[in-house]
C-alpha cells in the first residue's frame, strides 16, 4: 500500500506525489491510503487531483476520520454528526463519489460504539463507502463492535489498521489473534518505526529529521534499541539488501498481515522499498532476525 502520512500534500510537493503515484501503481499497488489529518485535508486534495489520471475503479482508496480537524469541539470523534460531516468534506477532497474503506482512526470514548457502527452502516448503504474499518483499536473493542453489528444485522468493520515493525510487535499477543477470529484483514503502517529501521539515526539524530521533531520516536530511538538496529543493518547488509527491503520483507513474511503501508519522499525510494518483495527471507535469516527484535 502508498500511504500519505507526513509525505503527500505535506513534504513532498504535487509533481513529486504524481509521479510517486505513478511509480506505485505501474509497479502493481493498487491501494491508496490517506486521513483527513493528514495535513489537514492536504493529502486527500492532493490525491484527489492526481485520480483523473486513473480508472478509479482500478484503485482502493481509504481514508479516515478522528482526530481534530478544526477549534470546533463537533469537529473530531466518531459521532453521527462528524462522521456524516466528514465523509461529505473527504469525498470532496478526493473528488470521489465513494470511498473503498472508511477508517475510524482512533476509539472515542466520548461515543458509544452504538452510534458509530450505525453512521458507518449508513453510508455503506448510502454507497458513499463501500467498506468501514479501525485503527490502533484494542481486541476487546474490535470483539465488542463485531457484536453489536451481528446483533443488530450491520456491516462489521473489515479491517483493522495497527502500527507493526521489528521494533513494535505488541500485535501479535492480542490484536493478530482477534483479527483472525472476526475475519478482519491487518493493514499495518510505520513498518520501518518512523525510519529508524533503516539505520539513517546510528549515526545520532539530525537536527530537523523525524525522529528529532516527532515525539512518539523517543522510544524507539532508546540506547538499547540502536544497538538492535546497529546489528539488524549488519544482517542486512551481509544479505545483501538495504535494511528496509528486509525490514518490510519480514512483515510481508508474517502471518495474518494483508498489506504493508509505505511512504515514500519519491519515486527512488518507493522502487527501492518495492524490492522487499524480491528479498531472500530464509527461515534461518528470519530467526536471526528476530533473535534481534522479540515479540
Amino acid at each position: 500500500s502508498l500511504g500519505g502520512w507526513l509525505t503527500i500534500g505535506a513534504s513532498v510537493n504535487e509533481e513529486s506525489s504524481a509521479a510517486i503515484v505513478r511509480t506505485a501503481v505501474d509497479a502493481g499497488i493498487n491501494f491508496i491510503d490517506l486521513a483527513d489529518a493528514y495535513a489537514k485535508g492536504g493529502a486527500e486534495q492532493t490525491i484527489g487531483r492526481i485520480l483523473g489520471q486513473y480508472r478509479r475503479s482500478d484503485l482502493v482508496i481509504s481514508s479516515k476520520l478522528f482526530w481534530p480537524m478544526s477549534d470546533n469541539p463537533n469537529d473530531k470523534g466518531l459521532s453521527r454528526k462528524h462522521i456524516m460531516e466528514s465523509i461529505d468534506r473527504t469525498l470532496k477532497n478526493l473528488g470521489t463519489d465513494y470511498l473503498d474503506i472508511y477508517f475510524c482512526h482512533r476509539e472515542d470514548p466520548e461515543t458509544t460504539l452504538s452510534e458509530t457502527t450505525r453512521a458507518m452502516d449508513d453510508l455503506v448503504h448510502r454507497g458513499k463507502i463501500l467498506y468501514w474499518g479501525t485503527s490502533v483499536w484494542r481486541p476487546r473493542t474490535l470483539r465488542d463492535v463485531h457484536a453489536i453489528c451481528d446483533r443488530r444485522g450491520l456491516y462489521r468493520p473489515i479491517v483493522e489498521q495497527p502500527p507493526y515493525n521489528l521494533l513494535e510487535r505488541s500485535i501479535e499477543r492480542k490484536v493478530l489473534p482477534a483479527a483472525r477470529n472476526l475475519g478482519m484483514g491487518v493493514v499495518v503502517w510505520s513498518p520501518l518505526a518512523g525510519g529508524i529501521l533503516t539505520g539513517k539515526y546510528l549515526g545520532g539524530v539530525p537536527a530537523g529529521s523525524r525522529g528529532a521533531t516527532t515525539r512518539w520516536l523517543d522510544e524507539y530511538l532508546a540506547p538499547a534499541n540502536t544497538e538492535r538496529v546497529r546489528r539488524f543493518v549488519e544482517i542486512a547488509r551481509r544479505a545483501g539488501n538495504e535494511p528496509a527491503q528486509l525490514a518490510l520483507a519480514w512483515i510481508l513474511s508474517q502471518d495474518g498481515i494483508t498489506s504493508v503501508i509505505t511512504g515514500a519522499t519519491n519515486p527512488e525510494q518507493l522502487k527501492s522499498n518495492l524490492k522487499a518483495l524480491e528479498a531472500p527471507l530464509s527461515s534461518d535469516l528470519k530467526y536471526e532476525i528476530e533473535q534481534i527484535f522479540p515479540a
